[in-house]
């Protein structure tokens, strides 16, 4: 009978280890199984560390679920999105809108009133906290009244401080509250390539605001002014953008909008603005005197030759500043001032850039040696367009 006891017993433990096996089996196994060891083998009976199995997609199934992480393109994107969003709300509150009309009287003495010849419009930038506004010239040349629309929507009448034609700037000034003048950058920084928007009121839509890059620096020879150092750029600018700030991604102002290059009249991708550092001195003089006095050079000038940079002097202005210099003709101008001169048109853009009186070095190249000089610019007398190039 005892026997008997023990053989039952031995059944059933038997039974219930081979249940328990089966059970684990089943499960996958756990965290003792036998694990292959290095070299496809099994090490058997070595316990191997718990394997975590990759975690699946992250699914945004419960409110409580953190957010996926962007991608850095699309925080690139965001970013962008951002800049230019905060230059337009630094910018937009500097840039008016520019009216000007064009009347005349009617009757003797004007009895029979005033009518209306022509009317303008374009854009312009609150430059400081005097109320003093850039625009071009083109945009209130001729013009008998003028006037501004603020951001605020406000129409005010405006003042013409002064214009200078060679660049194609005027300055306006008015006398509003809340005025917000425009920041300005630092030109030296700025580099093909770089993120620019134009703000300004293009055929009267309203302001707006269109984005492209510096296509170019120093564009010169375009035949638009006299003085040429454009920055070219791809954003839209059309008719009503004239005067209009162009700005960095920092909403500080680098240029003023002043024309484009188009077969239809539109825009097609080449738009021109004076650069912010020379319109800063056009409107200190036009501040000061109501007039831009130009420097004077008293040569006039012609290409050497299709291989030879800078501008040969063809004649010299006797007892001019050039002829007092000791310059001569046959002389190669190839340096003024920090302008480097690689064209006859080059003296004329550079000599304009300066004020008479001012002491700036010339350099030259005379029986085939380089040689600097110091010149004192005399004061340009009035520009005639049949006059060969010189300065």
């Amino acid at each position: 009978m005892g026997r008997l006891l023990v053989f039952v017993l031995q059944l059933a433990l038997a039974a219930l280890a081979g249940y328990w096996a089966g059970q684990h089996a089943q499960s996958g196994g756990s965290a003792f199984a036998p694990q292959p060891a290095p070299g496809g083998s099994a090490s058997v009976g070595v316990p191997a560390q718990p394997v975590t199995p990759p975690a699946p997609p992250l699914q945004n199934t419960s409110p409580t679920a953190p957010p996926a992480a962007a991608s850095p393109a699309a925080a690139a994107a965001a970013s962008l999105s951002n800049s230019y969003r905060t230059a337009v709300e630094h910018a937009a509150p500097s840039v008016v809108t520019v009216y000007s009309a064009r009347t005349a009287a009617v009757g003797p003495l004007g009895l029979g009133g005033r009518r209306l010849i022509s009317r303008g419009l374009g854009s312009g930038v609150v430059i400081n906290a005097k109320g003093h506004i850039l625009t071009n010239n083109h945009v209130v040349e001729n013009a008998t009244e003028l006037a501004v629309a603020l951001p605020n929507g406000t129409l005010s009448p405006v003042k013409l401080l002064g214009v200078d034609p060679e660049t194609d700037l005027a300055l306006l000034s008015v006398d509003a509250p809340d005025l917000r003048p425009i920041a300005i950058a630092d030109i030296r920084t700025l580099a093909v390539g770089d993120v620019v928007l134009a703000v300004g009121n293009p055929l009267g839509v309203g302001q707006t605001v269109t984005q492209g890059i510096v296509s170019a620096l120093g564009r010169k020879g375009i035949g638009i002014n006299t003085i040429e150092n454009f920055i070219q750029t791809d954003a839209a600018i059309n008719p009503g953008n004239s005067g209009g700030a162009l700005v960095d991604t920092a909403g500080r102002l680098i240029g003023i909008n002043s024309a484009i290059l188009s077969r239809g009249g539109g825009s097609e991708g080449i738009g021109f603005a004076i650069p912010v550092d020379l319109a800063e001195r056009v409107v200190a003089s036009l501040e000061k005197t109501g007039r831009v006095a130009r420097g004077w050079l008293g040569v006039s000038t012609q290409a050497a030759d299709t291989n030879t940079p800078g501008a040969l002097i063809a004649s010299v202005q006797p007892r001019g500043p050039a002829d007092r210099a000791g310059l001569a003709p046959g002389d190669l101008i190839v340096r003024l001032g920090d302008h480097v001169i690689e064209q006859p048109e080059d003296v004329l853009a550079a000599t304009l850039e300066y004020e008479p009186g001012t002491r700036v070095p010339l350099e030259v190249v005379r029986d085939g040696r380089r040689q600097t000089v110091q010149i004192e610019l005399g004061r340009r007398p009035p520009l005639r367009t049949a006059n060969a190039p010189g300065g």
